[in-house]
């Protein structure tokens, strides 16, 4: 049987280079970074959802038999016993479900399960797929030789012939864990069953060649004890056949630290797509900003370099763990990766309802989740969300990936279709997203926004102090705060204090601590004139309640002086570069105009704010020479408003003096055989090289060094190792300002690498201007190819 991903995937967030990285905010940007290494086709500019089709049940004729993923011994039935359920699915859709041994739900009505084999599922998952713009699903397949092989081989074709109905791609997902004879296994399985399915007008074709995944190659986790040999001998194998490859793979790949074993980097730079895992990684708003900056940068420049696609991994948030903030996880994932400037992105995943990350049609409420079984519906924090509200979301960011839909950090999706819009007066809280430190039983946050003047809020019981909160959604001039309690109630006095904030993280008071007394001789009702403050979030700490030892509210209506929000200041203007070193750069910017005035201004490098100022200009220090950074400039006025971004300046320091100009930086050629490609000149790697198509020159290798340079000297090196006998190579250097004319630096003549020299030879040449410096060889006395382990450009 496969073993959930999850039980081999924790936090390594701890002690990780992330756990030092700071908060970030974000914003809306209008920038996206360059174009992907392949043209659009099914996985390029496309959203992909992981697809398990894992579930069964008894009498649904799947071999495999029993509760399949429903149940952790799934010869019995699933309940509060015996269960693997996480999230409860909205059963509404299907036409045929299979009774529990849970609880009724909520509404009274039987706790029922569908089942994956049954083909009507399947169609149902992707006409939702189809409906919600999922473009492409990748069909999980674990180790197919035990006894889920007839089941899986089954699940394939219902998959297909879903595909072709709705107008969806699919691709096989191969998934290697606990799958110790892969590498021949896997081959068999392609060749045998598999490829035929490349034959339907659905499967996924990426650049022409059908498109195959493996997940797990390189994972530091027992049940993957690979070596890299035979990870990279199974890929370049399945490459061979024509297949267009990705890799589902660790999040610290790039590194080979954490999740990651060392030495699997030839491994994932063989792959034509890179997808990293993320699920569980980070639970946080801050975390996934975090790994933004300091991983999804890195691994983005790195595939860059190597005309690597680059799929990252999105999530919704695991349900069962409080994790989604009613869509705002999901969204700034999204966004996140769509800024970057990602190929294509991966959601894990779409019908994952044992393990909480689904994103197919899940239970809204209580009253459709089963009564007392501790399932999280999708109101759990007391914002409701209609069954599809995910799937909303995912549509929304597919059009925000192909640029359909400008690219915001504000989630443009409510969470329920037609729910209320943003106040523009009157009840300002009304319908607006809640939380609380905790909840009591079955009355959440939300019941407090809700048109009904019966349903509440309640705390834990016998814990003070608790606190309630509503987002209005802007920053408003509050004047006014009417609190109210079922009117059916008894006389009682909370004591409460009034905070607010702008930012929803420093919370200052509007009023201090005061006793409201609520009397149902007056409609269990309490006005408070509250001092004109500017806040977005409205606050309620309570520190007693003489009724009842719990904090409780049933209507809170928050009010302004002014029917209209503070507006945020206009976008600050007229970005550019004034100055650069090595590990600075300065930036001046045309002022933002404001109602109430502008306060300040941050700089921000990605979504990262590096400096804030008072004025219109500012120097960011501490960076890295050589290095390409992107920065933008935003308003924030008194009340903590923010303006959108300004415009986005890129800019690359200094290099420190005389340093290596080429290391790191992007490269191309005229061609390269098996993994000896152009990245290998620039990695630092002595052994690794670059070599050409053999027998056909001239052949060419260069690098971008990202600006104009002034260059005088390059250093060229083959692999030290003696293995590597002496050999002459007859080449030029050439420059060029724009990629596409090139002028010689350095005339055509015959070099000698020798290994009793270290097989190196530095060339000088008058100093120039140039961006792109270019190596072509037309002759090579040791090996009939252009050969090269290192090119480093020198200023002098």
């Amino acid at each position: 049987m496969a073993v959930s991903r999850r039980r081999f995937v924790t936090s390594v967030l701890a002690g990780s280079a992330l756990a030092a990285a700071s908060t970030t905010e974000l914003l809306t940007t209008s920038s996206r970074p360059a174009s992907a290494a392949s043209p659009p086709g099914d996985v390029v500019g496309k959203v992909t959802v992981g697809y398990q089709g894992w579930f069964s049940a008894p009498g649904d004729s799947a071999p495999i038999g029993g509760w399949w993923h429903w149940s952790r011994d799934r010869f019995q039935p699933p309940s509060p016993a015996n269960t693997t359920i996480v999230s409860w699915p909205d059963m509404r859709e299907y036409t045929r479900s299979y009774p529990t041994a849970y609880p009724n739900l909520g509404n009274g009505s039987p706790a029922t399960l569908f089942s994956s084999y049954d083909q009507q599922t399947v169609d149902t998952h992707f006409r939702w797929m189809q409906e919600y713009g999922c473009d492409t699903a990748a069909l999980q397949r674990f180790n197919p030789m035990g006894d889920e092989g007839p089941t899986r081989d089954a699940m394939t074709q219902k998959v297909r012939t879903a595909a072709e109905r709705y107008g969806r791609k699919f691709y096989i997902m191969y998934d290697v864990t606990d799958w110790l004879t892969f590498q021949s296994d896997i081959k068999t399985d392609w060749t045998t069953k598999m490829s035929a399915y490349t034959a339907s007008s659905a499967y996924a074709r990426q650049n022409g060649k059908p498109v195959v995944c493996i997940w797990g190659f390189g994972f530091s986790e027992p049940s993957r004890p690979f070596a890299p040999a035979p990870c990279l001998e199974v890929i370049n194998w399945f490459k061979a056949q024509g297949c267009y490859v990705i890799g589902g793979v660790p999040t610290w790949w790039r590194q080979g630290i954490e999740d990651s074993r060392p030495g699997f980097l030839d491994v994932y730079h063989a792959f034509n797509m890179i997808s990293p895992w993320m699920v569980y990684r980070t639970t946080t708003l801050e975390g996934l900003d975090s790994y933004y900056n300091n991983v999804n940068i890195g691994d983005m420049a790195d595939c860059v370099a190597r005309g690597i696609d680059y799929q990252p991994c999105v999530m919704p948030g695991d349900l069962a763990g409080g994790h989604r903030r009613h869509g705002d996880f999901y969204w700034r994932h999204i966004y996140n990766m769509v800024r970057l400037g990602s190929q294509g992105l991966y959601v894990s995943m779409f019908d994952e309802y044992n393990e909480g990350n689904q994103i197919a049609k899940t239970s809204e409420t209580q009253a459709t989740t089963p009564a007392g079984a501790n399932i999280r519906s999708l109101d759990e924090d007391g914002v409701a969300c209609s069954s599809d509200y995910y799937l909303r979301i995912t549509a929304d960011g597919g059009r925000m990936l192909k640029g359909q839909l400008a690219l915001t950090a504000v989630r443009p999706t409510p969470p329920v279709v037609g729910g209320p819009p943003p106040p523009t007066g009157g009840n300002l809280a009304a319908g607006r997203p809640t939380s609380a430190s905790s909840q009591g039983g079955g009355f959440p946050a939300g019941n407090a926004v809700d048109s009904n003047a019966g349903s509440y809020w309640e705390s834990s019981n016998g814990t003070f102090p608790q606190w309630w909160q509503v987002d209005l959604g802007a920053s408003y001039q509050v004047s006014r705060l009417v609190v109210r309690l079922p009117s059916g109630w008894g006389t009682r006095t909370q004591t409460i204090t009034v905070q607010g904030s702008v930012d929803g993280g420093s919370f200052a008071t509007i009023t201090p601590a005061a006793g409201f007394t609520f009397d149902p001789a007056t409609g269990n009702t309490v006005t408070q004139t509250l001092p004109t403050t500017a806040t977005r979030y409205v606050r309620l700490s309570f520190s007693g309640n003489t009724g009842w030892p719990a904090a409780q509210l049933a209507q809170v209506e928050v009010y302004a002086g002014t029917t209209a929000p503070d507006n945020p200041p206009t976008a600050p203007s007229g970005l550019t570069v004034t100055g650069r070193t090595s590990t600075s750069v300065s930036l001046a910017w045309t002022a933002s105009t404001d109602d109430t005035g502008v306060t300040g201004y941050q700089v921000r490098q990605g979504g990262t704010v590096v400096t804030t100022v008072t004025g219109t200009t500012a120097t960011v220090s501490g960076l890295s020479p050589s290095t390409a950074y992107s920065f933008t400039v935003t308003a924030r006025d008194a009340g903590g408003n923010t303006s959108a971004a300004s415009n986005t300046v890129t800019v690359t320091t200094d290099a420190p003096a005389n340093a290596d100009l080429a290391r790191g930086r992007p490269t191309t050629e005229s061609s390269h055989v098996q993994s000896y490609a152009s990245g290998n000149v620039v990695d630092g790697d002595p052994n690794s090289y670059w070599e050409s198509a053999n027998s056909a020159f001239p052949q060419w290798v260069q690098v971008d060094l990202g600006a104009s340079r002034t260059v005088g000297r390059v250093v060229l090196k083959l692999p030290p190792a003696t293995a590597w006998a002496s050999r002459t190579q007859t080449l030029s250097v050439q420059g060029s300002a724009d990629g596409s004319s090139f002028g010689t630096l350095l005339s055509s003549a015959g070099r000698t690498f020798d290994p009793a020299t270290g097989n190196q030879v530095s060339l000088t040449f008058t100093a120039a201007q140039t961006r792109y410096v270019r190596i072509s060889v037309t002759g090579n006395t040791g090996w009939p190819a252009g050969q090269l382990s290192a090119l480093e450009v020198y200023q002098s």
